[in-house]
């Protein structure tokens, strides 16, 4: 499903310069941790393939910490594919603590002064800072009016994580001496969304910061000398820490590593959980564990919950499809419980990158993104298996190319999740009722077979069923009451959110703001197509 992207994922490392080496050290000397970055960030490279950089300390260099950034994928921007280039960009760059980060824009353009990580040079060692950033901050309208509501300040860029440079720069401004857990107490009380960061300063001071909602997973581990956090637990296992030493950082919390001691600390209250859901079911990797249940056992129980609703004649001709790659979980296991095939009849195309597809829009797209295997598909009835719809252009391609192109006889679409109803303003790409598919019918109340079927026409499917809200807490293995299923009821964790909702609302009545044409919710201003302020109108309508 190629209509939904993250914004990103960060990673950090630390080796403690003075202790015997780590096992799991890929070099001889304490500063060879750096080269651990791009290893943990080829792992999460799902969570963003916009850009990807590093920052590294070594005191025995002249540039304390030092950032190597830029636009393309990890293995591009650390040319992995060319030994003597990495080799002399590992050599160039060593270090014993590390920051990285991997990139898709929600927020500013696809340029490289938009990859993390940032770096704030400074004559004084601790206000010298590198940092990276996963997440989006819902109030991120109101935080940079402001800043520029200061005469002499002044942004460069559309995005949150320069507000974040900025507000941090603040805190440590004039004679402000702040500990890292002081100055996360205070961003906190400033920040509405989600916001994981990763930090690092010319002292070697390092911290790995959770919002308190825990919106976003972040994942820890240390082993002896050697420390590491990521997004996903993932590129921590694969680094070689045992599964009982990785952990998921509590929200709320800190890990702090300075004077060379680790600690974990509190920085904010957290009333309650708001992690969000689509983790498990779309954007993190499959062998992940997040807050303590698997990603796979997750997308496993939705295909179980999908076969238990299956309404459909299941006969000899009976195939499951998955959608290349997420939902082939989702369909084994829906397949196995139905006792039919579980088939590749679509085929991705693994070598066509996000930049390089050519085609006016998602339809054109998806014809080169995915092939159908008529040999899999003619005269069968097809069970599509997908994650979610989002805006529906590409499951109406992949609909059609199954037919016309794979010869299949029907087509019914299943898919492991509910309506998407409600933007998101938390660190996925939708942010606006227009661009949604499923909202326009359901404007008068809740999802039926009747709505599902008018749905079904309207993609070209011969049948179309989704998973109930309800069992999405249960397929997780977590409480509703600790899940951010907001996209999907309308529910949201935040009070930035709930604005920012209001506005949406508002916009999708306002006939002249077509689908896709007026930018991200919290860009619309009173004039269509600009960027500018949330209208008094709409906070008013949502406290």
């Amino acid at each position: 499903m190629s209509e939904l992207h993250h914004e990103c994922g960060v990673v950090a490392v630390y080796h403690w310069p003075n202790r015997e080496l780590s096992p799991l050290l890929p070099g001889d000397t304490p500063a060879s941790a750096a080269r651990l970055v791009p290893r943990m960030l080829i792992d999460i490279q799902n969570r963003g393939q916009l850009a990807a950089g590093f920052t590294t300390y070594n005191p025995q260099r002249s540039q304390l910490i030092d950032t190597h950034k830029e636009v393309g994928a990890v293995a591009e921007v650390f040319h992995m594919n060319r030994s003597d280039e990495y080799e002399r960009l590992m050599r160039e760059y060593s270090g014993h603590a590390a920051i990285g980060h991997v990139r898709y824009a929600t927020c500013g353009k696809d340029d490289r002064s938009y990859a993390q990580p940032f770096e704030r040079h400074h004559i004084e060692k601790g206000k010298w800072f590198s940092f990276a950033f996963n997440g989006q901050l819902a109030n991120y309208r109101e935080l940079r009016q402001e800043i520029l509501s200061q005469t002499d300040f002044h942004l460069a860029r559309e995005n949150d994580t320069e507000i974040l440079m900025h507000s941090i720069c603040l805190e440590l401004s004039g004679d402000r001496r702040p500990t890292m857990i002081e100055l996360l107490g205070v961003l906190s009380q400033k920040f509405d969304g989600a916001y994981n960061i990763v930090y690092l300063n010319a002292v070697g001071d390092m911290f790995v910061a959770r919002d308190p909602l825990g919106i976003r997973p972040l994942c820890w581990a240390k082993e002896g000398p050697l420390f590491a956090a990521a997004s996903e637990s993932v590129a921590l296992s694969n680094l070689g820490f045992a599964t009982e030493n990785i952990h998921s950082l509590e929200p709320g919390h800190a890990i702090v590593i300075q004077n060379g001691q680790f600690e974990i600390l509190k920085f904010a209250e957290s009333p309650a959980k708001a992690h969000c859901f689509f983790e498990w079911i779309y954007f993190a990797n499959v062998a992940s564990t997040l807050d303590d249940h698997n990603v796979y056992l997750a997308r496993k129980a939705l295909g179980e919950r999908l076969a238990a609703r299956e309404t459909v004649t299941v006969d000899s001709d009976t195939i499951v499809v998955p959608v290349p790659d997420t939902a082939k979980a989702a369909a084994a296991a829906m397949a196995f419980a139905l006792r039919v095939p579980c088939l590749e009849g679509l085929m991705r195309n693994r070598y066509v990158g996000r930049t390089f597809i050519e085609g006016r829009n998602r339809a054109d797209k998806a014809r080169v993104k995915y092939t159908p295997v008529p040999e899999v598909l003619r005269g069968k009835k097809v069970l599509l298996v997908e994650d979610t719809i989002v805006r529906s252009t590409t499951m109406r391609a992949l609909i059609r190319q199954l037919k016309t192109r794979g010869g299949a006889r029907e087509v019914h679409v299943r898919v492991a999740c509910p309506p998407i109803v409600a933007p998101c303003f938390y660190g996925i790409d939708m942010s606006t009722v227009k661009e949604l598919f499923a909202p326009k019918f359901l404007k008068n109340g809740p999802l039926t077979p009747a709505i599902e079927a008018e749905m079904a026409r309207e993609l070209g499917a011969d049948s179309l069923q989704y998973l109930p809200v309800s069992d999405l807490a249960d397929c997780v293995g977590k409480p509703a009451s600790e899940l951010c299923q907001a996209c999907v009821d309308g529910v949201y964790p935040t009070p930035a959110g709930r604005r920012l909702y209001q506005l949406a609302v508002e916009n999708d009545r306002r006939p002249e703001l077509a689908a896709g044409s007026a930018g991200r919710t919290y860009e619309v201003d009173a004039t269509p197509g600009t960027c500018g302020t949330v209208p008094d109108s709409a906070i008013a309508a949502s406290s």
